[in-house]
């Protein structure tokens, strides 16, 4: 996971004018006492991962900044309770992870979501994959939800959950790289990688 993280910085320092707020870029960060339509969006983002419980007022207050720090523990970064460039990219990364997940294994228990998300961040750490989380998921034919459309659905709480508990270290799948529907699979070529587990409808392997 720390790999992880060290990429996501790194796409941070390359990249950050193209991921963060107009906001964030003039003024570098969101924190308590600043108020505003970017207040508004992050409270609402928060929402919809499941950290922020209160009303969107737009007003960057003590359970706005709670909420920034629980997001930024959990995701293993440093939780000073700012809402600067990391923490808005490490949002992004979030929730495009959650989308994939979400497309792709809505219909599986907590655990098989848990268990795709945890498959991105493998191919992160591997160095047949491309090395950022943008790249992985739109690599061609790697995720059916990106290229059937299901990925633009509004990724619900579950998927949320799943991506961060996976970024937290849990890996139901104990470092695989794939996984496919058996019963659905028409690629003879994924049937040839080592099996590590089945987890709902889905085989995982290396």
């Amino acid at each position: 996971m720390k790999k992880f993280i060290r990429k996501v910085m790194l796409v941070f320092v390359l990249t950050a004018a193209l991921f963060v707020p107009s906001n964030v870029q003039a003024h570098g960060l969101l924190q308590s006492g600043s108020q505003g339509y970017e207040v508004s969006e992050l409270q609402q983002r928060l929402k919809n991962m499941g950290f922020f419980y209160g009303p969107v007022t737009g007003y960057y207050g003590p359970i706005t900044e709670r909420a920034v720090m629980d997001f930024q523990y959990k995701s293993n970064l440093s939780s000073d309770g700012v809402a600067g460039p990391a923490t808005f990219l490490m949002m992004n990364e979030v929730e495009k992870m959650a989308r994939v997940v979400h497309g792709e294994a809505r219909g599986e228990s907590y655990i098989g979501k848990v268990a795709v998300a945890a498959v991105i961040l493998n191919r992160l750490d591997d160095t047949d994959f491309p090395n950022n989380v943008g790249d992985v998921i739109h690599q061609t034919n790697a995720f059916t939800a990106v290229h059937d459309g299901q990925y633009h659905l509004s990724p619900n709480r579950y998927a949320y959950r799943a991506v961060i508990d996976a970024l937290q270290g849990w890996d139901p799948t104990y470092g695989s790289v794939y996984y496919y529907n058996p019963e659905l699979a028409t690629n003879s070529w994924i049937f040839t990688r080592q099996s590590v587990t089945t987890i709902g409808n889905h085989l995982f392997a290396r």
